[in-house]
């Protein structure tokens, strides 16, 4: 590439001009937004989450929240009370749920007997079982039939919870972050033990 913009003689700002104008048609253009979009959140979900300090971790007093599978199937919030649960709210179009979608499939497929994974979506069911046909994942999705208790409003996605057995958020995490690191698998781990 090099080679071709010498024998043209580009000086070296238009070249500069020329591959960011490029990027920015590669942004604009809506085909290729969303491949680069979930390109660049994998390189950022190569990080494991932070755990909260244990003086700071907040304690979920609602159980009040009832939840419903793919199958229609109810689910009551406080089904989960003395068990490690994770929560992940997301959605198919958003570019970061994409990137950290396959770490907590691999995630899924190793804790599902011991951890309850509550992954919330309020799209269609049609969208989410077509998406989750597409990429081989076969972790359950649900929608909230009544709204989440507060502590769990947010206004970005993604947004995931690892709560401990009493109950305590030990992980609050905006953003992809790669959800089958050892960090992660050694925190449940030890979650599962207590």
């Amino acid at each position: 590439m090099g080679v071709f913009f010498s024998a043209m003689k580009i000086s070296k700002k238009r070249r500069n001009n020329i591959f960011l104008l490029i990027i920015i048609l590669i942004m604009i253009i809506p085909q290729t937004r969303q491949p680069l979009q979930i390109l660049i959140h994998k390189g950022l979900a190569l990080f494991s989450p932070s755990v909260i300090d244990e003086g700071k971790r907040i304690k979920v007093a609602d159980y009040n929240w009832k939840l419903i599978d793919e199958a229609g199937k109810e689910f009551s919030y406080e089904e989960v009370k003395g068990k490690v649960v994770i929560i992940n709210f997301w959605a198919t179009w958003c570019p970061p749920c994409i990137a950290e979608m396959p770490s907590l499939n691999m995630l899924y497929n190793t804790y599902k007997d011991n951890v309850v994974f509550l992954l919330i979506s309020n799209e269609d069911k049609s969208t989410i079982s077509q998406f989750k046909l597409k990429n081989d994942y076969n972790f359950k999705v649900y929608s909230s039939i009544k709204p989440q208790p507060k502590m769990f409003d947010s206004s970005s996605i993604p947004k995931t919870y690892i709560i401990d057995k009493e109950g305590y958020i030990i992980i609050d995490k905006t953003g992809a972050a790669d959800w089958n690191s050892e960090k992660v698998q050694d925190l449940l781990n030890s979650l599962l033990k207590i």
